[in-house]
């Protein structure tokens, strides 16, 4: 099986998630989110956006716009609304945690409805997605807390964190 990012596979992002749900503490007391590298934290440890007063956005938002323009806007819709086919993102990520995001991309999800069944299909050997898969919780979680408004393409603010590049190179075995 293919390890993606800190040697992490399938198996190992679930019980992480799974992890993480349970040990996530209260955020009182912690700062609001904090930055390292260019990367930016909320106060119980999962990634976040940070947009600037002039609207650009930190790398990893700007990237997660692309990865998810690239790898899920067919099935969910342009910026995470949903389309007829999936259900938009933007509205789940208002309450959604990290953990149960990355738990249902990487092993995916079958919810069964009286008009239809729905199945988000496991992306967990998708480099493409897993590699990048903060960057991509991060620009629908900034578009579901309203930091990216629709149909505005974000601008970043300044250039690839050299982590960043560590860290892709690492994960897609380049």
């Amino acid at each position: 099986m293919r390890h993606f990012g800190i040697g992490f596979g399938v198996a190992n992002f679930v019980v992480l998630a799974m992890l993480l749900m349970t040990t996530a503490g209260s955020s009182q007391d912690k700062p609001t989110k904090t930055e390292e590298d260019g990367k930016w934290m909320d106060a119980d440890g999962s990634p976040t956006y940070n947009v600037a007063a002039d609207g650009k956005v930190d790398w990893y938002t700007y990237s997660g716009f692309r990865r998810y323009h690239s790898e899920c806007h067919v099935c969910h819709g342009p910026e995470g609304e949903g389309s007829t086919y999936a259900p938009g993102l933007v509205e789940s990520l208002k309450t959604m945690k990290y953990p149960e995001f990355m738990g249902i991309v990487a092993s995916g999800r079958t919810i069964q409805r009286p008009d239809k069944t729905s199945v988000m299909p496991a992306l967990g050997d998708n480099a493409n997605v897993m590699c990048y898969l903060d960057d991509i919780y991060v620009y629908l979680k900034a578009r579901a807390d309203g930091a990216l408004p629709r149909g505005v393409r974000p601008q970043r603010s300044g250039e690839k964190p050299d982590t960043a590049a560590q860290n892709e190179k690492s994960c897609m075995g380049s």
